[in-house]
């Protein structure tokens, strides 16, 4: 595994994608390495209940940006994949997870024959909704490198499968739909604490929940702009927020600007327990992202058994279904968000039927049991698709050898029988 976060580093939600699949491959009997970023004073070497994890450091020298950055990272990827290829031979698969390690996976599939599967967690394109300047055009070129270069590509919706079809031209065969998953006892022995609850709201307050970073992309503006008609109908709400990113200020005085400043509650990051301790007090969680590959902060509302509203987009289109298993809005209207949360704020019964429903989908589909059984399903098809084309290219070769060897052959003879003529002239 290559890839630039994993845990306790956590950027965004693909540390954690990586962590549990290795830990579930594992389980199930593979050999997994996972080579990653040394973020603080993070050990270099560390062994995660069986899953080998090697942290790189950058170089000493400071680079000019992020772009740099990235490249020196590769640069120590390669170099350690390398001593432990040479120390205890090539690895079967890599597994690749974004862009950011696209240069250390082609140097190591070129030097190593090593077949390349790829996730593909977002694009570019999509994060931004095209792409508008040279550092993005230059991302986004090195995600169709990367899946260009990679013998199967996974994906974790049907809508991010449509979206590398359209941005990259992929074939359709060449990408695997494999959702991400979640810990099913994330939950377990979690109950609701009133005292921790009391932190952030009143305990005739309804907490609203919003988990993830705050950026454009992930709509939270668009929940603070629903809240006044939240709170109009039903004074007796929260909104709770747990998460950090670029957008905290202007998201604060979105707040004051509404007169609301008082009925949201910036908690800032909140570590895994803390978080698993908001999803236990809240009463109803909201992501309403303008764009999502997939989502799984839903799925952690969803085990934790909250009434979930997400928008009818990405990933999230896909896991939630509308009035069954949580309810939908459409994608940067607050107007709608606001409808679907107090829908669901008037109607105790219906809160506990999608929650109910909703326990029961995840539990079914997006644990990671099957998740790691699909994935390796793509390591043998791209095992036995290098494997096949490694013996098409050594028939190749066979045949070239035999036909330069005939054509040196030929060649002897007309070389003999002209010298033959040449002496009977003579």
């Amino acid at each position: 595994m290559l890839s630039w976060e994993y845990p306790p580093r956590i950027v965004g939600g693909m540390a954690r994608v990586v962590h549990d699949l290795s830990q579930r491959l594992y389980k199930d009997g593979h050999e997994v390495t996972v080579i990653t970023y040394r973020d603080g004073d993070t050990p270099y070497f560390e062994n995660d209940k069986g899953v080998k994890v090697y942290r790189v450091d950058n170089y000493m020298i400071h680079p000019n940006n992020f772009i740099d950055w990235i490249m020196q990272l590769n640069f120590n990827m390669v170099a350690k994949a390398s001593e432990l290829i040479n120390q205890e031979g090539k690895f079967d698969v890599i597994h690749a997870h974004d862009w950011l390690v696209t240069y250390a996976t082609k140097s190591l599939k070129d030097s190593y024959k090593i077949p390349v599967v790829t996730t593909i967690h977002a694009t570019e394109n999509g994060r931004n909704s095209g792409i508008h300047d040279e550092v993005q055009r230059y991302i986004n070129d090195s995600e169709w490198l990367l899946t260009y270069e990679s013998t199967e590509v996974i994906v974790n919706s049907n809508f991010m499968k449509g979206d590398l079809q359209r941005i990259f031209g992929l074939p359709f065969e060449k990408i695997n739909v494999i959702p991400n998953g979640i810990n099913l006892n994330n939950f377990t022995g979690i109950d609701k604490d009133y005292d921790f609850r009391r932190q952030f709201a009143m305990d005739n307050e309804k907490i609203i929940l919003y988990v993830g970073r705050l950026v454009y992309e992930k709509g939270i503006q668009h929940l603070i702009s629903a809240m006044p008609k939240i709170l109009s109908h039903y004074h007796d709400s929260k909104l709770v927020i747990c998460g950090k990113g670029g957008m905290m200020d202007e998201l604060k005085a979105e707040a004051r600007n509404l007169g609301i400043e008082n009925k949201v509650y910036f908690a800032g990051y909140c570590d895994s327990k803390k978080v698993q301790k908001m999803y236990k007090c809240a009463d109803i969680a909201v992501f309403p992202s303008t764009y999502e590959p997939f989502g799984i902060v839903a799925l952690e509302a969803m085990l934790a058994g909250i009434p979930t509203v997400v928008s009818d987009i990405g990933g999230l289109n896909e896991i939630v279904e509308h009035g069954y298993t949580g309810m939908k809005s459409y994608a940067g209207n607050a107007n709608s968000i606001a409808d679907s949360v107090l829908t669901l704020l008037f109607d105790s019964k219906l809160c506990d039927t999608v929650s109910k429903n909703a326990v029961k989908k995840v539990k079914e589909l997006y644990n990671w049991n099957k998740i790691a059984q699909d994935t390796h399903y793509v390591y043998e098809q791209a095992i036995c698709q290098t494997e096949a084309q490694r013996q098409k290219e050594k028939i190749a070769q066979e045949k070239a050898r035999k036909t330069n060897k005939a054509r040196n052959t030929q060649a002897e003879i007309t070389n003999l029988l002209s010298f033959k003529k040449r002496n009977a002239y003579a």
